[in-house]
């Protein structure tokens, strides 16, 4: 019995997810196609030039957005930000460092000590486990 692989695709808002660009930022041909994984794969291998741009300048999504100020998506929301920042508008946040921002990146901060501390309670408790 012969297998028949079918192509694996995608919707245009699912890949540019896994690319890390705005969607209504990418070229028409890409919003309105379907990409293949092996397309998926040929753009992050070797990014052409509107994909390069987009990474470099933006506009951004939320998730990119909010890793490059250092916050969660949400606290991007408390702190009134709900549309795509290009690059030179993050930077100019990071400059006026405003008061949402730095609350945000403290929460954040906290959040991640409290990830760390769980993550070594919880393997302490494993090896303990075993030795048992």
């Amino acid at each position: 019995m012969t297998s028949h692989q079918n192509t694996q695709t995608m919707k245009p808002a699912t890949a540019a997810k896994k690319l890390g660009v705005y969607l209504e930022a990418t070229p028409a041909e890409f919003q309105e196609g379907v990409v293949s994984r092996t397309e998926l794969n040929e753009l992050q291998a070797d990014p052409p030039a509107w994909l390069q741009e987009l990474r470099k300048n933006g506009p951004h999504p939320r998730p990119v957005v909010a890793s490059k100020l250092g916050v969660s998506i949400a606290g991007l929301a408390r702190g009134g930000i709900t549309e795509p920042l290009t690059t030179e508008q993050i930077d100019a946040l990071k400059q006026e460092s405003p008061e949402w921002l730095r609350k945000e990146r403290a929460t954040q901060a906290e959040v991640r000590k409290e990830t760390v501390r769980i993550k070594e309670r919880d393997a302490e408790r494993a090896r303990r486990a075993r030795e048992a």
